[in-house]
């Protein structure tokens, strides 16, 4: 059975954070820690057949403070049921498609057409050479 179990931390630097994270990161069972709450002094300790009770106090020798705030279970997300696919008929060749799935057209509507290139004229402006700035 898997469990998710909060643990009251105390936070006074990120040393005592770490401290924590690795004494319940070794615990036996341990798939996952992480910490929450809005200072960030929750310990969220998930994983199959965690002793809470033992892990709390591990950590308040440590680090001379922790509460054991709630133990419940993890229920399983089910997977969402597989959609069956369209049939192809045999007799009509697979027509053309895109990435995204639609019909080949001139253009695909998912990505923007090509840039049109113009041609332009550029006139140069350079001085005439017998004009000498200098003198």
């Amino acid at each position: 059975m898997k469990q998710k179990i909060v643990i009251k931390v105390r936070n006074d630097c990120d040393k005592c954070t770490r401290k924590a994270m690795k004494i319940a990161s070794k615990a036996n069972g341990v798939n996952s820690v992480a910490i929450e709450g809005s200072d960030r002094d929750q310990l969220v300790v998930i994983g199959e057949g965690v002793d809470s009770a033992n892990l709390t106090c591990s950590l308040r020798k440590k680090l001379c403070y922790a509460a054991l705030w709630s133990v419940e279970e993890v229920k399983a997300k089910p997977k969402p049921a597989e959609k069956p696919k369209p049939e192809v008929q045999p007799d009509k060749p697979p027509s053309s498609t895109c990435s995204c799935g639609c019909p080949q057209l001139p253009m695909c509507p998912q990505y923007p057409p090509y840039p049109m290139l113009y041609e332009a004229k550029v006139y140069d402006y350079t001085p005439s050479p017998i004009y000498c700035p200098i003198m």
